[in-house]
């Protein structure tokens, strides 16, 4: 049985993450940390407002970090260093070095590290990755991701995203890490990035837009295109070959469609239990999980680049 702490509550933790833990049967949830009392009380467990003091009083097999970006690294050490394995919520950190210091404490722990980069585990997301090796569009050379809807925090929700402080960006971050993710688990390593960042509508202090262009060594392109200023939401993901085209849009949907077939392949309800039940799998079974540190490295020097040659102006 593998005893769980989680840190922080915010929407995502309370939405997925907390009813993920509890449903995974070798799990059990015995602690949070957070600074409201309140939000801890629904679940009749002891909580702390020190993740230290919670680590020491606790002793967790495994720890769930699901605090601000900004807190990423830190709090991912700390635990590792208590013992702990670490499932850290996306994207890794602020930083490519951050991330390196993360998968560095991993190593030197023994423990195991995952990132929530939960898409890995998506079906339709390992059935194309078959169909691409099976060749049902040729060779790959060119894949079109985009995610586009409308945030402005005007209410509060959700407004440390917003802050560069606590975020690093704003949509590169926030929803283009988890399609980049994807596209590294289909193509591998990027060997160029290039990277377009602006504010063309919100007037926040990050991006409320970014266009990634990636080449891999294969020699396949992926475009992602992320913005936060689109009264239209769409969510397309395809892939192009030299015969042929495999559409999962959208990528959150379930379908998956190709020369000559197509399947309805859903993801799970509670998007986080695959990655929750993959990572205590993982640690009984003393392997990597599928989204481990290891993994998220590339995700997190693709996001460094892109910031770095399309800096938002």
């Amino acid at each position: 049985m593998i005893r769980w702490l989680v840190v922080g509550i915010g929407d995502i933790a309370t939405k997925r993450v907390l009813p993920a833990i509890l449903a995974e049967p070798r799990s059990r949830l015995e602690g949070l940390v957070t600074r409201d009392a309140a939000k801890a009380a629904p679940y009749g467990l002891p909580a702390w407002n020190s993740l230290d003091a919670a680590l020491a009083a606790l002793r967790p097999d495994a720890v769930y970090v699901a605090t601000p970006v900004a807190l990423h690294a830190a709090q991912t050490i700390a635990s590792l260093r208590a013992g702990a394995h670490v499932l850290c919520e996306k994207p890794m950190a602020l930083t490519h070095a951050d991330a390196l210091e993360m998968v560095a404490a991993a190593r030197e722990t023994g423990r195991t590290l995952g990132i929530a980069y939960y898409r890995r585990m998506y079906p339709k997301i390992e059935r194309a990755r078959g169909l691409i090796e099976a060749g049902a569009i040729g060779r790959p050379v060119f894949a079109e991701v985009t995610n586009h809807y409308w945030f402005y925090p005007a209410d509060g929700f959700r407004a440390w995203l917003v802050d560069p402080k606590l975020a690093g960006n704003g949509p590169l971050r926030d929803i283009a890490s988890h399609r980049i993710d994807v596209l590294a688990w289909l193509f591998g390593p990027a060997r160029r990035v290039t990277g377009h960042l602006s504010n063309l509508v919100q007037p926040t202090a990050v991006e409320d837009n970014a266009t990634v262009l990636i080449e891999y060594a294969s020699g396949v392109r992926g475009m992602v295109d992320v913005r936060w200023h689109s009264h239209v939401a769409r969510d397309e993901f395809r892939v192009r070959g030299t015969d042929g085209e495999l559409d999962l849009t959208p990528l959150n949907g379930p379908e998956i469609v190709w020369p000559g077939g197509s399947d309805q392949l859903p993801p799970h309800a509670n998007l986080h239990y695959p990655a929750i039940e993959d990572f205590v799998s993982a640690i009984l079974e003393g392997r990597q999980p599928r989204s481990s540190g290891e993994t998220a490295l590339e995700t997190e020097r693709v996001m460094d680049e892109a910031a770095r040659s399309g800096a938002a102006r």
